[in-house]
């Protein structure tokens, strides 16, 4: 079975799904968007979470239907690799800002790993002020820029995972694992504050969003160069993109009842009350489903619901 595009007459029409793209370093990810725009000719398509220009690495594209996975996927664990400069800080906290404090008192490497496993667990952030955040009604790169003051409040993020893969004084490198929302560039910050001499972000890399890995992923440049036919066969299809949820299986009639919004209904024994499900039928996502009572039998009430590919 080939996924990602139907032959109609000899034209290739892309369905919807997940393509992924491996970002390159100086590239923005609306730059990414608005090339696969033009690359595969449909105007529906979003990604799952900003890669700053100087970040490389994965970056999921949403095509069509695929948009309105959003809100399950973004909150899915980040994986990335991340290279910091110790005695150095800037005012963006990455290798793009001013310097604004330097120091020669550099850690020793047993310091650096001890400082960062106290970064594991949940952990109180200030968001950068030279981020795409809103602060009173603008963007607050554009207050920073400007030299105004922006007070961004604390937010609490988690790190999985934060591991020290290779120490060269005066910088290091760290895989990490951490939640929605987390800046790496104030982690690098952090830890820096944390070991005395300050430090900022040199490098980073994006590895994987939850189930997806950057291995998978085409370049910025072959997205331009193959075709849409080539393009359509790396799409990875709906049903493949919420293997996080138990799927339920059900037959053509039904699926036509829950994308008009009905309830199905199924025996209580199979489902915990307020569980989500992904709802297939003919290898199809036909919607994400809510368990809304147990009594005397499981209800499934449609929260969102996926048009039909075309044939």
């Amino acid at each position: 079975m080939i996924y990602g595009y139907f032959q109609v007459h000899k034209k290739f029409i892309m369905t919807s799904g997940i393509l992924l793209i491996d970002k390159p370093e100086g590239v923005t990810s609306f730059e990414v968007v608005r090339r696969a725009r033009r690359a595969l000719q449909i105007r529906k398509i979003g990604h799952l979470g900003t890669l700053d220009p100087m970040a490389t690495g994965l970056l999921p594209l949403c095509l069509l239907e695929a948009t309105k996975l959003a809100p399950y996927l973004m909150p899915e664990p980040k994986v990335y690799r991340a290279r910091v400069r110790l005695g150095v800080a800037t005012d963006t906290q990455d290798a793009t800002g001013a310097v604004v404090a330097t120091s020669e008192a550099l850690p020793a490497p047993s310091q650096i790993y001890q400082a960062a496993a106290a970064f594991v667990g949940e952990v109180t952030q200030v968001p950068p002020m030279y981020s795409a955040l809103h602060w009173q009604g603008e963007r607050a790169y554009c207050r920073a820029r400007r030299g105004e003051s922006v007070d961004l409040p604390p937010r609490t993020v988690t790190v999985y995972e934060l591991a020290v893969d290779e120490v060269t004084i005066p910088e290091f490198t760290m895989t990490v694992k951490c939640s929605q929302g987390t800046y790496v560039r104030t982690l690098a910050k952090d830890l820096g504050d944390a070991l005395g001499c300050g430090a900022h972000l040199a490098a980073l890399r994006r590895l994987a969003v939850g189930a997806f890995r950057v291995e998978e992923a085409i370049t910025l440049a072959a997205l331009s160069e193959l075709g849409r036919e080539e393009l359509g066969q790396r799409i990875i299809p709906l049903s493949d993109c919420l293997l996080g949820m138990r799927p339920v299986e059900v037959g053509l009639a039904e699926a036509r009842r829950l994308r008009q919004g009905q309830i199905l209904v199924r025996p209580a024994d199979d489902f915990k009350d307020g569980e989500q499900v992904r709802v297939l039928a003919d290898a199809e996502l036909v919607a994400v489903a809510q368990v809304r009572s147990l009594t005397p039998q499981a209800v499934l009430a449609p929260v969102r619901v996926f048009g039909i590919s075309e044939p």
